[in-house]
């Protein structure tokens, strides 16, 4: 079973206010900070991680997630590259297929079927696994075309790789090529393209992991899993939170208080929470947008694994 780790993705924000985010989730025992890639007025994913690195000494960095489909591969592994060895070897690359279809218009770019994203993605996350690994790269796939291609490798003998998925074979590949999988379990994207329909069910959750594992074979063991948390919310009545968000989402209450990606109720019942959420399907990497309402829960959370191993 993996540690926990934590990560903090950044909003909008000054360029002062991003570092001094970074340094606050550093000191606050956070692992990893996310940048995201949308077409809309705010940071770039890349260029903020390296001003996050500089401002910091330990914690790692990482897009959650890159938009495939923005960034042709050999170009992408070219940067994560020079970005690993700027920060000293603490980048971590969180790639998916895209699903914000009003961002593809915004840009004159057209928006596929699911199964195509989802192909083009798989053949990338390949090309930049042996890119970023130092390779020389001749590929002929359905999308991409590489002949004799080498970039910059990274300075991390392995750098890792998280991939933002959802569907039997873009989570199998996943499961074969990725050293994390991001789990969304989402549903169709609504009109706004942003939000979606949600299958938070933990008996769907079930069969998901099921499958990964079943994909991954031999690799399982060292396949980590994330979820993105989507609301902390932080209260003595986890109840009518939970009771509230359900409604929203179309969620039943049961399913808003079981699942990975609500974080609900005080400090201590949100880290029991997470706990028990690894124990179940073995989620051990937890990301969220709330910086002050979540830091309690990474100091109760690290002690309850400390007493449950028995650590004086």
């Amino acid at each position: 079973m993996h540690a926990f780790r934590f990560g903090f993705q950044i909003g909008e924000c000054s360029a002062a206010e991003l570092r001094a985010q970074a340094r606050a989730a550093e000191e606050a025992g956070f692992d990893v900070l996310h940048t995201w890639d949308h077409v809309i007025d705010g940071w770039s994913p890349l260029a903020p991680l390296v001003a996050m690195a500089e401002a910091t000494t330990r914690i790692r960095v990482c897009p959650l997630v890159l938009n495939n489909d923005f960034h042709h591969p050999a170009h992408l592994a070219q940067e994560l590259a020079s970005i690993d060895h700027l920060t000293g070897g603490r980048l971590e690359v969180g790639i998916g297929a895209g699903h914000a279809f009003t961002e593809y218009a915004s840009i004159g770019e057209p928006f596929d079927p699911p199964g195509i994203r989802k192909s083009r993605l798989a053949e990338a996350v390949e090309i930049l696994r042996q890119l970023l690994d130092g390779q020389e790269v001749t590929f002929h796939g359905v999308h991409y075309q590489l002949e004799g291609a080498r970039t910059l490798r990274s300075l991390q003998d392995h750098m890792p790789v998280l991939v933002g998925v959802n569907g039997k074979a873009a989570l199998a590949h996943a499961a074969r090529h990725a050293d994390i999988i991001g789990l969304t379990m989402l549903g169709r994207t609504l009109e706004d393209g942003q939000r979606h329909d949600v299958r938070w069910e933990p008996e769907r959750l079930d069969g998901t992991v099921d499958y990964i594992r079943d994909q991954a074979g031999g690799r399982w063991n060292d396949l980590e899993l994330n979820v993105l948390v989507q609301a902390v919310v932080v209260t003595k009545d986890r109840a009518k939170a939970a009771n509230q968000l359900a409604e929203r989402l179309g969620l039943s209450v049961e399913d808003a208080l079981a699942t990975p990606f609500l974080a609900l109720g005080t400090h201590q019942e949100i880290a029991e929470h997470l706990l028990a959420c690894r124990e179940r399907w073995g989620i051990s990497y937890f990301s969220v947008r709330d910086l002050r309402g979540f830091t309690p829960v990474i100091e109760r959370l690290r002690a309850l694994v400390t007493h449950d191993k028995g650590d004086p």
